[in-house]
């Protein structure tokens, strides 16, 4: 069966999806309503529920999984649901939440043995201590979790594949610039989201934790690290530059970062982080069109729209 993204303009569709959010809203006839985003596997969809009574906002909450019979619409450049008909499912349906998930392109076991190599190759024993600490401490968590609520990589395991594909672009920096210290940099980039194990409530209508909203995964993984120092015994300047990587890797203040890059290798994993998250924006947003058209607008680059060549394979 096709996903919900690979439905075309106009056409009809009777699937089951999963309520990702739904936010509550009022009309100009004063008359409340539902903005959904549903999704499956293939991604997700906006649609709008008109004229709700209290039952149906109870009823179509996030994680909830619907039937929904509509039409896809193009709403000002991007893809919309109108809703014909929704409901949710029962039991004799057999479906559950795993089935509209979506993944990463590649599975946990191969994310987590990829890091493990990038551990064991640090020389530095400090570095890779606290490293391999952390990683033990939040492995399961880490595995499952996307690294964002929207944007980039807000997928199951996405946060995992981030870091694995962050990792294989620093190793081929670090090929062109030997001066740089793999050790820093690999275990910066393992690090700099690891915060979101605890940021984020989970791969499943992600959202932000108390802790989250409070203190933000850049605080969160800052404490850890010298949390790990503490309990392994280590001590000297490793810990405050490791620290210091990870603190910076937004780099730009208004980007939320607390300090700008001071260190040649945080400056590398900020323009990495950078690369790896618009490339996966862009080949998210760019898998809806077809050759010759162009994206709907893509808020964090900018708000542009980007064009798929026809040449493009």
């Amino acid at each position: 069966m096709k996903g919900i993204l690979e439905h075309e303009v106009g056409e009809q569709v009777d699937l089951f999806l999963l309520i990702k959010s739904a936010t509550k809203g009022m009309a100009s006839n004063g008359k409340p309503f539902l903005t959904l985003i549903l999704q499956d596997k293939s991604g997700d969809i906006e649609a709008k529920l008109w004229d709700i009574s209290n039952d149906q906002v109870r009823i179509f909450q996030a994680e909830t999984i619907v039937r929904v019979a509509g039409e896809v619409h193009n709403y000002r450049g991007r893809l919309q649901l109108k809703i014909r008909q929704i409901r949710p499912t029962s039991a004799h349906d057999g479906v559950n939440v795993a089935d509209f998930l979506e993944t990463a392109p590649i599975d946990k076991e191969e994310i987590s043995s990829k890091i493990t190599q990038y551990i064991f190759e640090m020389k530095n024993p400090n570095i890779q201590r606290i490293t391999r600490h952390l990683m033990k401490k939040y492995l399961d968590r880490f595995l499952e979790y996307p690294a964002a609520t929207k944007n980039h990589h807000e997928f199951v395991s996405g946060l995992g594949f981030h870091v694995v594909s962050m990792l294989d672009l620093a190793k081929a920096i670090a090929e062109l610039y030997p001066f740089l210290d793999r050790d820093l940099l690999y275990s910066g980039i393992i690090l700099h989201d690891l915060g979101k194990v605890i940021e984020l409530s989970g791969p499943v209508s992600t959202t932000y934790t108390v802790e989250g909203n409070l203190l933000g995964h850049i605080t969160i993984i800052v404490n850890e690290i010298a949390k790990a120092a503490e309990e392994l015994g280590i001590q000297g300047e490793e810990v405050v530059v490791l620290q210091h990587v990870v603190l910076s890797h937004h780099g730009k203040l208004e980007w939320g970062s607390p300090k700008q890059p001071m260190i040649k290798e945080a400056e590398i994993l900020h323009i990495i982080d950078n690369i790896d998250a618009k490339m996966n924006m862009l080949d998210r947003s760019l898998k809806r069109v077809k050759p010759g058209e162009f994206s709907e607008r893509i808020f964090p680059l900018d708000n542009r729209s980007f064009y798929k060549p026809t040449f493009h394979s």
